[in-house]
């Protein structure tokens, strides 16, 4: 109850806080203005990741964002944002220039979606190029953009759209969150049998269920424990070497070399095979079958990586080299009896760093996570458990507590022009799962008011069916 008094306080008084910030004064030591009791430890700005090659502008960014609250992290290359990304917390903004060192906005955005991230990202753009602009902000890209050239006037507001306060961060480690099903007791036993052997490895699964956790859980319990471990991602920068005037071997050789130098008698993790473009693949198959290095494969991969064995996109002669032995983890739509021990696990981290009584889901609330499909997984379970243990009333968690934060916006105009069919179709689905129409109207991101007139123009009764 605390916690959302304090947040309602803040949006009732957006007023003062807009004055203030005009100022340019920093928001929170003006909070207790507002109210005398307000906990500045609760509420807490979040993080912004800035990726731009300028200094001066990165310093610029860094500045503004710290006068009114926020926690800026600014890197200049697409190495480090990736690492700064996998270490944001729910509710942070990544705000990139348009082109930086090693990559570009929409790389940083592709691989986003191929990890499962779903951090708002806004583009910085030096000029107005429309061409530019459609293609970064279409299919899912960055949500926003800003000028350079008047980012102090721009970037806080624009920030302010995107970003969301929270009151703690569960960062989990590298253990398996436990749960009872068949179905993970099976994913056990698998690590297990494959630890006790130093066969190659594929984890096959959607982003967001813990592929890197498991192959770590392998690297653990094997006889390699002891020796170095090392994490590579397959589309990132850390695959494209530094030239070596001295070698005649090329700068992509070099780099993925010295990898298994490093983790010489240890086991190195291959995230995300299937991004391996077709040199990679060619660096890798013959460090494995001609150099034979004293290093264990352990790689994760979507379901993309067969389709492109099948096209012959993937050498299948390299496919096998790693696939000595494989584990295949369903996505959570499937293992819906593990959601009340993931959430429950969750929840009990949360009381702990919060020193709260533990909140619980009531049968409302447990029958809505599980009628959602969860296109991000685990990871999106536990931004939407954490979400709702902040902003709920009291002990218990409620489906109207819950929000699914994948449902693209989506206006009522751009729903009211969809194919009639799809239209309904849509809306009771949303009842579904969420088990509640106040739950549907936040899915469908329209006001109850408008999805009262929707449900009569299609005939949809409060039941959810339709009317003869």
């Amino acid at each position: 109850m605390r916690n959302r008094l304090y947040w309602k306080l803040l949006t009732n008084n957006i007023g003062l806080i807009s004055r203030i910030l005009k100022a340019g004064k920093p928001a929170f030591s003006y909070v207790s203005l507002l109210h005398p009791k307000v906990n500045l430890d609760i509420i807490v700005m979040n993080k912004v990741l800035i990726v731009d090659a300028s200094d001066s502008d990165r310093r610029l960014m860094s500045s503004l964002l710290t006068r009114v609250g926020y926690e800026p992290i600014a890197v200049d290359n697409m190495e480090a944002a990736k690492e700064e990304v996998a270490k944001l917390p729910p509710g942070a903004v990544v705000v990139t220039a348009m082109k930086f060192a090693h990559g570009t906005a929409q790389e940083l955005i592709n691989w986003q979606k191929c990890e499962g991230y779903k951090f708002p990202v806004i583009a910085i753009v030096d000029n107005i190029n429309a061409v530019d602009l459609l293609s970064v902000m279409r299919d899912g890209g960055a949500v926003d953009a800003i000028q350079r050239p008047a980012i102090d006037k721009q970037l806080i507001e624009t920030v302010g759209k995107y970003a969301r306060p929270e009151s703690v961060v569960i960062q989990l480690d590298n253990a398996l969150i436990p749960r009872r099903s068949a179905k993970f007791k099976e994913i056990e036993q698998a690590i297990g049998r494959i630890a006790q052997t130093n066969a190659n490895c594929i984890i096959f699964g959607e982003s967001g269920m813990g592929k890197e956790q498991i192959a770590r859980q392998i690297y653990l319990q094997s006889s390699r424990t002891q020796k170095p471990i090392t994490v590579i991602e397959a589309g990132g920068a850390e695959l494209v070497g530094l030239h070596d005037p001295k070698s005649d071997r090329n700068e992509m050789y070099n780099r993925i070399k010295s990898y298994f130098q490093n983790a010489a008698g240890g086991t190195i993790i291959l995230k995300n095979i299937q991004l391996l473009n077709f040199e990679k693949q060619s660096v890798f198959l013959h460090i494995l079958s001609e150099e034979h290095p004293d290093v264990r494969m352990i790689c994760t991969a979507n379901g993309t990586l067969m389709k492109m064995l099948a096209e012959e996109d993937f050498r299948d002669n390299l496919f096998y080299m790693l696939r000595q032995s494989g584990i295949t983890v369903p996505p959570l739509r499937e293992m819906t009896e593990d959601i009340p021990d993931i959430a429950d696990y969750l929840l009990s981290i949360y009381a702990h760093k919060t020193s709260q009584t533990r909140k619980r889901l009531d049968a409302s609330a447990i029958k809505a996570l599980k009628l959602y499909p969860w296109p991000g997984n685990i990871r999106e379970l536990k931004d939407a458990i954490l979400m709702a243990a902040f902003h709920a009333d009291g002990d218990t968690i409620s489906a109207d507590d819950l929000v699914f934060s994948d449902i693209q916006p989506e206006t009522a105009e751009d729903l009211t022009h969809r194919n009639p069919k799809a239209e309904k179709d849509r809306i009771i689905r949303a009842y579904i799962r969420a088990g509640t129409w106040r739950g549907a109207a936040k899915l469908l991101n329209v006001s109850e008011k408008t999805l009262i007139q929707l449900r009569k123009k299609h005939h949809i009764n409060p039941d959810g069916e339709i009317e003869a």
